[in-house]
Formats: C-alpha cells, structure tokens, sequence
C-alpha cells in the first residue's frame, strides 16, 4: 500500500482534529452574544413574504449561505466532498473546496476535487489557493472546477505554527499580479482562515483591487492549535487570544467604511458560525453572504445524505423564521434593525475609534 505524502497525510489530520475541536463545548469567548438586536413586537410579516435568493456572480443562489474551504486531496475528501455538493446543488448553494496547492506536486489527486463540479453542475465553485502560488497555476486549478470565483487564502499565522510551514509571507505583490491577471476574468476572494481582518488589512486588500473578502474569524478550528498538535514539539506560548473573531472583523469592516468611504463589493463573513441565528446576526452587522465549515464537515462526518439534507432543511426554516419574526423580508430589512453591543465590544469599537452611532441603526 502507498504511503500518503506529507501534505496528505496533513489533510487527513486537518480533519481528524478540526472534528475533535468541533465536539468540544462551546468556544470560550461567546462572540455572538455580544451582539444583541432590538426585535419589533408587531412584526407584521408572514414567512411568505420572505425571499433570501440573490444574484452571485452572475448565478442565482437560494440562500446568502455558503459552504466554505474545508479539504481536498485524500480518498477521505473525496467522499466529503461528494457529499457536500451534492447538498449544495439541492439547496443551490455556493461551495468552497479546500486548498488544491496539493495538485501542484500530486495532480493525480484531482478526482476529490473535481467531484463538486460533476455533483454540483450548475452551481457556484470557488476554487482555493496560496497567496504564494504563481498565475498559471491558479489558471489551472480554475479551468480544472470551471470555478465560478478563487479563493485565495492568508494563512501567514498557520505557516508560522506548521512543523513544515513556509516564513515567506511576501504576498502583496503577488496578490496585486493575481487581480491584476486573474481577477479581471474570475473575482478574487481573499480569504483569511480563521484569525479574523483588521481595518487595516481590509483597507490593504482593497487598495491591491481585492473587492470580495472574506473575514474567516477565530472559532474553535482554530488552525495554530491544531498544526500545534502535530507538532513533535509544541510551541512554547499559548496562542489562544490570537486573531479577531467574525463579529470583531465585521465591526472592523465598518471601520473601513466610516474612515475611507470604502468596503468591500461582497462580505463573506465567517468563522465560528453554527447556528440559523448566529448567521442572522452576522448579516445584521454587514456581512453579505455567511459561510460554514465545521458545521458541514460534521454533517459530512456523521450522516448519510438524506439525513444531511434533513437536518440542514431544518436550519434553513428555522433561519427563514428568523426573518419573518423580526419583520425582515430579506437581508437588506436587517441591516435596518437597531443592535445593541456588550460593553465588552463598545469597548473594542472605541479603541479602534469606530462611529458606532453612525452604524447601530443602518449598516
């Protein structure tokens, strides 16, 4: 039997720990329940009324849900990925595969990438890719998915804690070169992968003519744990209040707008989100479409397809009922509704001298 290569024994790991982390109780630090919104009494609605479908580019999808980077390039991602877009083409959601910076050295690999595009035929595919790799590859991996859009992903804090991790993290220039190439054909999406943006990083994607970003907030796949763990030895400090969660970066983003009149085209907001109402909270605060991963990956782990489907039809009506109660036809009307914060976040937008009164009634 052949023995798996680095990186794919890697991927394997990537999912067996990124699993363990998700059965774990809840993430600490409770992001979401700083955000609280003020809910009409007479709503004056019905769940009829109430329509989430949307145009991306160019492609209609159901619901401002979408199936983020997860895996790729192991027999194991293979059927997780079959899986996932298969519920994605039944739900008409967009999907993420994982990073394919392994077909580079392992093209033979492909299959458990492809598999979402023959599974999801007519959908919305993101291909993903380093922020290190050169044009013709990411040129490659698009015609390989017929992908809609590319991810590019930042991952300089997981390098770091990599035992085989890469210290060149001299991106700007490439990403530049990327959208300047690529980007005029296929939209970017710079994607962190789960450590959350700063107003400043926002503001610098923007000014290298990167247009769709996506947040990636700390959650409990928290990717310095877990190349922590397959580490031989561990790092030395505890790096658990590193990074910025989805709610923090999403606070961020409206910085951006207050100071430079700017925001990105689309917000994907991410990282740590599980719940119809967690969701709800983070197109509240801006975000335009909400992605997922664990969730997935455990629906994906631990379900046949048609219980996939049901639980996740479950979500979807209970994330509709949401808008109807708080008299919101679409995601526009909730961006309209009063949020309150917890002091501890009044506390954060202050420091980073974000206008929260500009933004709590209309974002």
């Amino acid at each position: 039997m052949t023995q798996p290569s680095q990186q794919e024994q890697r991927k394997k790991e990537h999912i067996a720990i990124a699993e363990r982390f998700y059965r774990q109780p809840e993430f600490a630090r409770d992001q979401f329940a700083g955000v609280r919104i003020s809910h009409p009494s007479l709503p004056d609605t019905t769940l009829a009324s109430v329509h989430l479908e949307q145009m991306l580019f160019n492609k209609t999808i159901n619901y401002p849900i979408y199936i983020n980077a997860m895996t790729g390039g192991t027999n194991q991602a293979l059927v997780i990925n079959q899986k996932l877009a298969q519920l994605a083409a039944h739900f008409q959601l967009p999907m993420a595969v994982g990073s394919m910076s392994i077909l580079k050295k392992e093209p033979e690999l492909a299959t458990s990438f492809t598999t979402v595009r023959e599974n999801h035929p007519e959908g919305l595919i993101f291909a993903n890719i380093g922020a290190d790799h050169p044009v013709d590859f990411a040129i490659e991996l698009i015609k390989l998915l017929n992908a809609d859009a590319l991810q590019v992903h930042l991952n300089a804090a997981q390098e770091f804690a990599m035992p085989e991790g890469d210290q060149d993290y001299l991106w700007s220039k490439k990403l530049a070169h990327l959208q300047a190439t690529v980007g005029q054909k296929t939209p970017l999406i710079a994607k962190e992968v789960g450590f959350g943006m700063s107003a400043s990083t926002i503001a610098q994607l923007l000014a290298l003519g990167i247009q769709n970003i996506d947040l990636s907030g700390i959650s409990r796949t928290n990717f310095i744990e877990i190349e922590n763990h397959r580490r031989k030895t561990a790092l030395i400090s505890d790096y658990s209040d590193f990074g910025l969660t989805v709610i923090e970066s999403l606070l961020e983003r409206l910085n951006v707008q207050q100071t430079l009149k700017q925001q990105p085209v689309i917000t994907f907001a991410s990282g740590g989100i599980s719940t119809p109402w967690q969701a709800v909270k983070c197109l509240a605060l801006g975000g335009d479409l909400v992605g997922m991963s664990a969730y997935f990956l455990h629906l994906a782990l631990h379900h046949d397809l048609d219980e996939m489907m049901t639980l996740f039809a479950a979500w979807l009506t209970e994330f509709k009922g949401i808008f109807a109660m708080l008299g919101c036809r679409n995601v526009a009307d909730l961006r309209q509704l009063s949020l309150i914060l917890s002091p501890e976040l009044i506390n954060f937008v202050q420091q980073t001298d974000l206008d929260w009164q500009q933004f709590k009634q209309q974002r």
